[in-house]
């Protein structure tokens, strides 16, 4: 995902005394993430739910919450924290795909694919070809090939992009080996350590992979 931290979550708390030592915005964003990277995604959710309690103008940046509410198993939640969050990054393959991909685990594929989120003007390698193979127009070939640009940490950052996205597509249509395979990669392979990259570890902490 390409916004990482809310802008609007800096100073919510100035009026409160120094006696209710209450978590800012911040540390309960930081919270949020932190409890998601160590696989506790149902906690993670919980963090993010106190920020928006405290600072409901936050919600619609806050696809990190999208993504603790998959891997909890809230999968309208997700559905419904990515169609929010389309309204402030409207060009984002990722959004689209983990939109597809909470609908594909609640109501099936065809399901997903019926409101398939169009975007345009990523540029990032190789979205373009995700998007395509989760409308249902491209392929694992396609993806992986783009994927095969640039060298060094570029190449790799592809690289890792490429396997995560192919490990969540192929466990959306149940084809478990080869969601497994590609997400390996992405987590050991070509392991990143932003943030979609770590996603790639937490999957495969969570699942047992390791």
């Amino acid at each position: 995902m390409k916004r990482l931290l809310p802008l609007l979550l800096l100073g919510l708390l100035s009026h409160a005394t120094a006696e209710e030592a209450k978590p800012s915005a911040n540390e309960l964003f930081k919270h949020g993430v932190d409890l998601f990277f160590a696989a506790k995604p149902k906690e993670s959710v919980a963090a993010f739910d106190q920020l928006i309690a405290l600072a409901p103008e936050s919600k619609p940046q806050l696809w990190q919450r999208g993504l603790s509410l998959y891997y909890a198993g809230d999968f309208k939640g997700g559905r419904e924290q990515f169609e929010v969050h389309q309204t402030v990054n409207g060009n984002d393959v990722e959004n689209a795909a983990w939109h597809f991909l909470c609908i594909a685990k609640g109501e099936g594929v065809e399901a997903a694919r019926k409101v398939f989120i169009p975007i345009e003007g990523d540029s990032r390698i190789p979205m373009k070809q995700v998007h395509e193979l989760f409308a249902g127009k491209g392929s694992e070939e396609a993806v992986l090939q783009a994927a095969e640009e640039g060298e060094g940490e570029r190449l790799r950052n592809h690289r890792c992009y490429a396997h995560l996205y192919l490990g969540l597509y192929f466990e959306a249509i149940g084809e478990d080996k080869k969601a497994k395979d590609h997400m390996l990669k992405a987590a050991k392979d070509y392991s990143m350590d932003h943030y979609m990259g770590r996603v790639a570890q937490v999957h495969v902490k969570l699942r047992g992979w390791e």
